[in-house]
């Protein structure tokens, strides 16, 4: 069995992401050990917003969904999240 690296602290989800992202989870997590867990009670964390975008921005909002191979409205929440992110760590500096 090899020796498992240990997990950096994260100061959020974002950091944590990133870090995530380009790393393989097998050198960190041994998943032999992992158990299934049940959360019944979880209520999602996300609500439906209606929100209108002119035709031709959705069309390529779908392009490069597609491009990605991830549906257009997760490509969006991606997007938004990304924004949210930089326009808040500029404030902060």
């Amino acid at each position: 069995m090899k020796k498992l690296k240990t997990l950096p602290k994260f100061k959020n989800e974002y950091e944590e992401a990133n870090f995530c992202a380009p790393h393989d989870t097998m050198d960190y997590i041994d998943w032999s050990k992992a158990k299934r867990v049940v959360f019944p009670k979880l209520k999602p964390s996300s609500r439906a917003v209606p929100i209108r975008f002119p035709t031709y921005l959705i069309e390529r909002l779908k392009q490069l969904a597609n491009r990605q191979h991830v549906p257009y409205q997760s490509l969006i929440k991606i997007f938004l999240t990304e924004r949210v992110n930089r326009e808040l760590h500029k404030a902060k500096a």
